[in-house]
């Protein structure tokens, strides 16, 4: 099963930049067992849009059954941990 955890940011919001280094740790921690995909909210829209963002930062972790959890604000590595090991990483 594949695992992708999607990280909806922006250049100019502060707490995406407090997001960034939880991420980039797990990412390393966990060695490849989900994918990351940045989504630039200014770039792209239309993703934002299907996936009804309205606040930064969100992060959805999804597998191949779609959407396991969606986190608006910034979230401790712990609770992506417990979803990240919910949806099958």
């Amino acid at each position: 099963m594949s695992v992708t955890l999607k990280d909806f940011y922006a250049d100019w919001c502060g707490p995406c930049k407090t997001q960034d280094p939880i991420l980039e740790e797990l990412e390393d921690d966990w060695d490849g067992r989900f994918d990351v995909e940045k989504v630039n909210v200014d770039e792209q829209q239309d993703v934002a849009n299907e996936y009804q963002v309205r606040s930064l930062p969100t992060l959805i972790i999804e597998n191949d059954d779609g959407v396991v959890e969606r986190f608006v604000g910034v979230t401790q590595r712990e609770d992506l941990e417990d979803a990240l090991e919910d949806a099958g990483a």
